[in-house]
């Protein structure tokens, strides 16, 4: 997403992508990846690049963590936009057949690494197929980036840690009522969330807007970028700073 007269500013989380996350006991590593520990690197980048007047957008884990963080920031923070929260229970289990059994496995304490490590390019296609309406809109290079990072020694230590941590997110709506900015909610008509549990979060999130997408999935970013980026640009006015945090 860019737009001429913004700036955006991506945080990738401990573990993902290129990050090292190697060196941590395994009760170390699901600390740091429940999401007060996470939120609060999340307000730390802010601060250290004295960040101001910004639009927070997220999607999935990223949306709880634009809310939450949003509580921490203050006035640096102009408005929200939260894609998809992921604060429910089962989580990802709920994507379909093949996530519900693969994730299960995952948040086994041991057994769960065996299930990560094992992990191919079948299962994986499967499991991602299931956050989107229309499975064929799967970006088939997106797969291959994540076999890629998930060939590196200790992921699946983090893999399995995010899953484990779900509780904790959705612990963290018990921040949504501090939340005061505008907040714009995206929700996928297919998302893995229940209707009931939408509007639990826009009822927290007061004076929030909440728009819904027709024929799309958990992964709303990859199914329909376009239409994600105009509702971003425009919520963020054009001219203020984006922090994208997915």
């Amino acid at each position: 997403m860019a737009a001429d007269n913004a700036t955006t500013y991506t945080r990738r989380w401990c573990g993902t992508g290129e990050i090292a996350f190697l060196t941590l006991s395994s009760g170390t590593r699901l600390r740091y990846l429940k999401v007060g520990t996470v939120r609060t690197g999340v307000v730390e980048f802010v601060e250290k690049l004295d960040l101001k007047d910004l639009t927070l957008a997220g999607e999935s884990i990223g949306a709880t963590l634009s809310l939450t963080a949003s509580t921490q920031l203050g006035r640096r923070v102009r408005n929200i936009v939260a894609l998809n929260t992921y604060d429910y229970p089962e989580g990802a289990e709920r994507a379909n057949l093949i996530a519900s059994i693969a994730v299960k496995a995952m948040r086994i304490p041991v057994l769960g690494l065996l299930a990560s490590k094992l992990e191919n390019a079948l299962i994986l296609r499967g499991v991602m197929r299931g956050g989107f309406f229309d499975p064929s809109k799967f970006p088939e290079d997106f797969l291959a980036e994540q076999l890629r990072s998930g060939r590196r020694a200790g992921y699946a230590h983090v893999q399995c840690g995010y899953f484990r941590a779900l509780p904790s997110y959705i612990a963290a709506r018990r921040l949504y009522p501090r939340v005061n900015v505008p907040v714009t909610l995206i929700y996928g008509d297919h998302d893995w969330s229940k209707p009931q549990e939408r509007d639990e979060v826009a009822q927290l999130v007061q004076g929030s807007r909440k728009i819904t997408l027709a024929q799309s999935g958990h992964f709303g970013s990859l199914e329909h970028p376009d239409e994600i980026a105009n509702i971003v640009i425009e919520a963020a006015g054009l001219t203020s700073p984006v922090a994208a945090l997915n």
